[in-house]
């Protein structure tokens, strides 16, 4: 279990605190030379793991959920410490959609990947009959980002568990701690010995360790840029890859929209989490005729809003950025946005710790999509605004992007919101809502363009952790087949027959046309002598 409690000395994963600089833990890196013996171990649990009922895994993934509920205080205080994020949005976003996997996958995996009976698709199969079965791909690698360290990995972790897979996680390297909590909640799953492992170590040599060990899918969640590189080291070995990458997610807001409600959402799907969020809202299009008054209630919202250093006592709203990476790739969009005319009108009080990754909560104006703040993934906490004039426009602008993870239409018509929402790209489009459906264990997630490859979550997400293999029999016992040797004249002519029985312009030609092929069928199937 875990990472084979190997010892490797100095050579660890150290993990810091975002919001003020202080060393909160480390774990040892996983040596490379292990990699082999955690594969064979990894196989043979997973055959005693997919021999299992659905119900009997069940049982195991309850008592992770209950560790989860048992536990949820210090499980939020370490995603909290390590990402930067506070103690209620952990709990929130992190802590509590953990739970509703547990109970989603637990409950339905058996209904959704269930043997499914295949009738014949024409008179020609009329003796046969199909099943289609899912079986578990067998290892399944998990590389996960450090936005969400814990609620991303573990409903894969689950789904993957239920399907009858063993897994191997890889978290982000710079929220090892986090890593460490998800070992400690599959280990009170208590399952077979060497199902599950916690790698710990550059990304890059995990990933080309498991692609020279023929690990049997990947599923990756990051950036667009990291996205690209794995699958073309994955074609060398035709490995298969789930991958949810960037998210630049549009926000319209119709002229009968809720301007109360939909400034309450903008701040919460584009601020929450510091905007690191790939489903967060990084584009907000305004119908012009509420424009200024949205601006009046977002700024009032915002300028509201408490920055600082998470605590227990829960005394701010929005915390640090996870990474310096990242909140200096948020400055260099904002002032380029400037450089072009784009206005700041309003800023969250932001009490910034001297060593803390800190980016006020900002909205902006005067924005165009000349700019890379409107191009470009942001992952930060900044909300530019954009007005429209009609619904045409409105759909333009939001399409004009290379991603389409999820989108979001603001109305009190519900209708005229869901006709908008059918001409918007993306893989989700919530009415009066937004970043919140990765927490619905039913539903898919993941979104087309450069938004990634395949889906998870759901019965969708199910169906990515196994492949499906049609199991096909006989009900005649024929002893021959029409096609089947000896091949002669007849056999071609009763062939051009079948072209119509199984394609009849109309019943009385199906008729002749069965009367003309099934004497053959019947004499061919049981009398030949080949």
């Amino acid at each position: 279990m875990g990472n084979m409690n190997f010892n490797i000395g100095a050579d660890a994963c150290v993990a810091i605190n975002p919001a003020n600089g202080e060393m909160i833990g480390s774990i040892p890196k996983t040596p490379l030379e292990a990699i082999p013996a955690i594969f064979e171990q990894a196989r043979k649990a997973q055959l005693i793991w997919g021999s299992k009922s659905y119900s009997e895994r069940a049982v195991h993934i309850r008592k992770m959920r209950e560790y989860i509920i048992a536990n949820a205080d210090h499980i939020a205080e370490v995603v909290s410490l390590s990402s930067g994020k506070t103690r209620i949005d952990a709990l929130a976003t992190e802590v509590l959609p953990c739970t509703l996997a547990c109970n989603w996958y637990g409950s339905n995996a058996a209904r959704v990947l269930r043997s499914e009976r295949r009738e014949a698709s024409s008179i020609l199969w009329i003796g046969k009959r199909s099943a289609i079965e899912h079986e578990p791909l067998g290892v399944v690698g998990i590389v996960s980002p450090w936005n969400y360290p814990l609620s991303i990995p573990f409903g894969e972790i689950v789904m993957g568990l239920m399907a009858g897979n063993a897994i191997l996680l890889k978290v982000a390297a710079v929220t090892p701690m986090v890593g460490l909590a998800i070992e400690e909640i599959v280990a009170a799953g208590e399952l077979p010995e060497g199902l599950f492992h916690h790698i710990v170590g550059s990304g890059a040599d995990v990933t080309t360790a498991f692609f020279n060990h023929k690990i049997d899918k990947v599923f990756f969640t990051g950036s667009v840029s990291a996205g690209k590189d794995l699958m073309a080291q994955a074609s060398q070995t035709l490995t298969p890859l789930s991958l949810e990458l960037g998210g630049k997610d549009p926000m319209v807001i119709l002229e009968d929209a809720d301007l109360e409600r939909a400034a309450n959402g903008a701040m919460w799907a584009g601020l929450q989490n510091s905007g690191q969020s790939c489903a967060g809202i990084e584009r907000v299009y305004v119908h012009e005729s509420v424009y200024e008054q949205f601006i009046e209630i977002l700024s009032r919202k915002t300028r509201a809003l408490r920055q600082g250093v998470p605590d227990a006592d829960i005394s701010v709203d929005i915390g640090s950025m996870t990474t310096r990476k990242q909140q200096r790739l948020v400055e260099k969009q904002v002032n380029e946005a400037l450089e072009g005319g784009a206005k700041i009108v309003a800023q969250a009080q932001c009490d910034a710790h001297p060593d803390g990754f800190f980016f006020p909560a900002t909205v902006m104006t005067n924005v165009d999509h000349s700019m890379s703040l409107m191009r470009d993934e942001t992952f930060g906490p900044v909300l530019p605004v954009m007005k429209f004039r009609t619904e045409d426009e409105a759909v333009a602008l939001a399409n004009d992007c290379t991603m389409a993870l999820s989108a979001s239409v603001w109305s009190k018509d519900t209708a005229r919101a869901k006709a908008l929402a059918r001409r918007i790209r993306g893989g989700v489009v919530a009415i009066n809502d937004h970043l919140y459906t990765h927490g619905m264990s039913d539903l898919p997630w993941g979104g087309p363009g450069e938004s990634g490859i395949g889906r998870t979550h759901g019965p969708e997400g199910l169906f990515e952790m196994t492949r499906p293999k049609a199991i096909n029999w006989d009900l005649l016992r024929a002893k021959n087949n029409l096609w089947w040797y000896p091949q002669d004249k007849e056999t071609y002519n009763t062939l051009k027959v079948a072209l119509r029985l199984g394609s009849p312009r109309s019943p009385l030609e199906f008729v002749v046309s069965l009367i003309r092929v099934l004497p053959v069928m019947i004499k061919r199937m049981y009398f030949s002598k080949g």
